[in-house]
């Protein structure tokens, strides 16, 4: 149970330093090297400190962040195809966000507007679907996809008629681009805190992912339980969509590699998501800003390329 989380941690670690060696102006190991030590020239110092490694953490955190939130969902759901957007969370936060914007709003403002709106739509899928009774996860599911396609309208509305200059900056942020991160610590805070509080749940994840019936008969009390998942997985989201925008498919994918590989026991599977996750995107960053350089990718592009043909894969090897 620990090797692969051990595995998992070095390769992260390779990954951090990968990224601040490699940029527009790559930093080889040995200057990188004077730097942790606390040596180095000024310039190096203030790219790799003031820089790049903030940029980085908030990759790793957003990416712990959404594929955490990923294998959760599809715990609640049980559904594989589940992923942290599915409730409409990433278009409530749009729209906070692009409301901001437009209102020529400062980026903290833009990321309070983002998280607000990821809340209000936690709590309208939460109130539709629970109704005047009980909610299931095929109701709570098709509640969220309807309420993401009207999200998505409303998206539609405001990118219409927003003036044209104002433009590049929120379709990037549609896309999804850590730049826009002001500090990674919050995201890096609520992951660790998160996935603290999670574990001791994650033997009862486990009965509950055989289905709703067989955890009640094995003593768990199904729906607190149930709750739980959701709002944690509904925080984790809100959290990374307010920290880097919309970035897909490290939620689906990330999940659907660990089973492969280490089985589906929770308790390897959520610690495993956050190093893998945040691995993911702390590359897929790098890859972003480096291979066009000195002009950046959205890093949600760079995502949506590797994880369709990965995921399609996955389908065909589990045909």
């Amino acid at each position: 149970m620990v090797r692969p989380l051990i595995s998992l941690s070095v390769i992260a670690l390779f990954a951090v330093l990968v990224a601040l060696a490699l940029g527009s102006v790559n930093v080889s190991f040995p200057e990188l090297w004077q730097v942790i030590q606390g040596e180095g020239s000024v310039l190096n110092r203030t790219l790799l400190l003031d820089l790049r490694l903030p940029r980085t953490l908030a990759a790793f955190a957003t990416g712990g962040l959404l594929a955490v939130a990923g294998a959760l969902m599809q715990v609640l759901l049980r559904n594989p195809l589940a992923d942290p957007y599915v409730l409409g969370l990433s278009g409530g936060a749009a729209v906070g966000a692009l409301l901001a914007m437009l209102a020529g709003m400062g980026t903290l403002l833009i990321s309070g507007s983002a998280f607000a709106g990821a809340m209000l739509a936690t709590l309208l899928v939460f109130g539709i679907a629970h109704g005047t009774g009980s909610w299931t996860p095929s109701r709570l599911l098709l509640t969220g996809v309807v309420v993401a396609a009207g999200w998505g309208a409303v998206i539609t509305l405001m990118l219409a008629i927003t003036p044209s200059y104002k433009l590049p900056g929120m379709l990037y942020w549609l896309m999804g681009d850590v730049s826009y991160a002001r500090t990674p610590w919050p995201a890096l805070v609520v992951l660790v805190c998160s996935v603290v509080l999670i574990m001791p749940l994650a033997r009862n994840l486990n009965v509950l992912a055989r289905g709703p019936l067989q955890a009640a008969a094995l003593g768990v009390s199904v729906r607190p339980l149930e709750w739980t998942i959701y709002l944690f997985a509904s925080l984790l989201t809100a959290t990374a969509v307010t920290t880097a925008g919309s970035i897909g498919f490290v939620g689906l994918i990330v999940p659907h590699m660990l089973r492969l590989v280490l089985g589906n026991d929770q308790r390897i599977i959520l610690p495993a998501s956050a190093l893998a996750g945040g691995t993911l995107l702390v590359l897929a960053d790098t890859l972003a800003r480096t291979v066009i350089a000195p002009e950046q990718l959205p890093v949600g592009v760079i995502t949506a390329l590797l994880g369709v043909p990965t995921f399609l894969y996955l389908l065909h090897r589990s045909r």
